[in-house]
């Protein structure tokens, strides 16, 4: 896997995180590519947040949280799981790899299923290409057919409604 590589792991406080904690305190090494925010619990997590860490320069982003119906706050994972499953079929379809964002869930006395999560969603990344980027030369505008067909607005238009006014 590529030195540029980046992975975001959103990781609830009561679980992931304590996990995560843990194999640090056992000196398990984690994936350089990997970087830990810490969330109150998964449930927390926007769609904005994965999409935005992947538009920021991310290759992957995970979520890590409580065990399903183990959440300390009730239901906070369930949320996660369908926001997670949300973006999944976002990416897949403007044709980008659904695979670049996973969820994993353990305990916090099971740091090893943490180390496995985070080894398993780097080893992915790096089978992936990397996601092409506004400055690579590649061209950014949507598959043919994607907004002409529909009679969708500009982006431009929708952000800007003065200028997307004719």
């Amino acid at each position: 896997m590529g030195e540029d590589r980046t992975i975001v792991a959103f990781c609830c406080r009561e679980c992931a995180y304590a996990a995560a904690d843990a194999s640090a305190n056992a000196r398990t090494p984690l994936p350089p590519t990997v970087r830990l925010v810490l969330m109150p619990c998964t449930g927390r997590v926007s769609p904005l947040h994965l999409l935005s860490a992947l538009a920021e320069g991310a290759d992957g982003v995970m979520v890590a949280g409580c065990l399903l119906g183990q959440c300390h706050y009730r239901e906070g994972n369930f949320n996660a799981v369908d926001r997670v499953a949300f973006v999944q079929r976002l990416l897949r379809s403007v044709g980008v790899e659904p695979d670049r964002c996973r969820m994993f869930t353990m305990s916090a006395g099971e740091p090893p299923r943490f180390v496995a999560a985070v080894r398993e969603m780097d080893r992915v990344i790096g089978g992936l290409p990397p996601l092409p980027r506004s400055g690579d030369g590649e061209s950014r505008t949507p598959r043919a057919g994607a907004g002409a067909a529909s009679g969708a607005a500009p982006a431009e238009g929708l952000l800007n409604p003065a200028r997307g006014a004719a």
